[in-house]
């Protein structure tokens, strides 16, 4: 299962919200290159990089600090947050990013998602399935669909979808644990789905629980920042499992 660090961006800064909620917004440093570089540091190879600012703008807006990240470590990056246009996913790859999340859009703009799935491929292409009560949400988590959630996965899947990243709002930052029986049920009815779990996450003893249910990957965010999981833990778990 792979380690991926969460950078959520706003106003070029590194910060962390509970439950999608702005006004609980925490800075936890003001240079987010220096936070990408220690995740490095530890032997972590792949980052979820999060424009905030993009997600509630519904553009792209922080682009210079994937840029930098890019080429200034050699972490492999996820990128999402406000990509509405082929102009935004033009910018985040040429920005750095090596795959992009689409989350509102694969909701309000199917047209779109579906054909930057087949332009770009499964690979460079991620589903963000956020859900509140087994609804996808979305603009930032500002608002909910009716799309219900394993549907939703299931049907992108019909059309190539390989890899999903399914956050439980309701775990956010709230450090109380993941949604263990969400992605078991996700992974049971969607076979063969790459699922990166995030949300939640508050102890180390809870990713190898996480890997034997199936995730690809799980997104770290808050335990990390809190000082819950030290980013010695994970080079460790990293070197075990090489």
């Amino acid at each position: 299962m792979r380690i991926i660090p969460a950078i959520d961006i706003i106003e070029g800064k590194c910060v962390r919200l509970s439950k999608g909620d702005y006004s609980t917004k925490i800075i936890y440093n003001e240079n987010p290159l220096e936070v990408a570089k220690s995740f490095e540091a530890h032997g972590i190879e792949y980052l979820h990089l999060v424009d905030l600012d993009g997600a509630k703008s519904s553009q792209i807006v922080n682009y210079k600090i994937l840029e930098q990240i890019a080429t200034q470590t050699k972490l492999k990056i996820d990128f999402g947050g406000g990509l509405k246009s082929d102009y935004d996913l033009r910018i985040a790859f040429e920005s750095g990013a090596n795959q992009i999340t689409g989350g509102s859009i694969a909701v309000k703009n199917k047209e779109v998602f579906e054909r930057w799935l087949e332009e770009y491929g499964p690979d460079k292409i991620i589903l963000g399935a956020d859900a509140n009560n087994e609804k996808v949400a979305v603009s930032g988590w500002l608002e909910d669909s009716n799309e219900d959630l394993i549907p939703f996965i299931q049907d992108y899947q019909g059309k190539g979808i390989q890899y999903v990243i399914c956050t439980d709002i309701a775990k956010d930052g709230m450090l109380e644990g993941p949604s263990f029986d969400l992605y078991a049920k996700i992974l049971a009815e969607a076979n063969g789905i790459k699922l990166i779990a995030s949300g939640g996450i508050s102890t180390f003893d809870e990713l190898p629980r996480l890997a034997e249910l199936g995730c690809e990957g799980t997104i770290i965010g808050k335990a990390i920042y809190e000082g819950r999981i030290s980013l010695k833990q994970l080079e460790n778990y990293i070197l075990e499992k090489c």
